[in-house]
């Protein structure tokens, strides 16, 4: 199992490479719809400190199947963040 340390600095690169790739989208990709942008660029902040909390209040007792859990949860909505990133047009 990785520290929480490593664990929250790729929780935040990968935040930080999907809000700099919806930024990309909305100031250079014609047709981009700038509100849906904005929008999904908040989701994309909420989502990394509702990931960050997680790791530091990790369930006493079932580590494992809380990092489990943990990276499902993580996968999951990192797939739904870059689905809607393909339907800001």
């Amino acid at each position: 199992m990785a520290s929480r340390k490593a664990l929250k600095k790729s929780v935040n690169y990968i935040a930080g490479e999907l809000f700099t790739e919806c930024l990309v989208n909305k100031l250079y990709v014609p047709g981009t719809d700038p509100q849906k942008a904005d929008a999904l660029m908040g989701d994309i902040l909420t989502m990394q400190d509702e990931f960050l909390s997680r790791i530091s209040h990790t369930e006493p007792g079932n580590v494992k199947g809380f990092y489990k859990k943990f990276r499902s949860d993580f996968n999951a909505k990192v797939n739904e963040i870059i689905d809607r990133m393909g339907q800001l047009k």
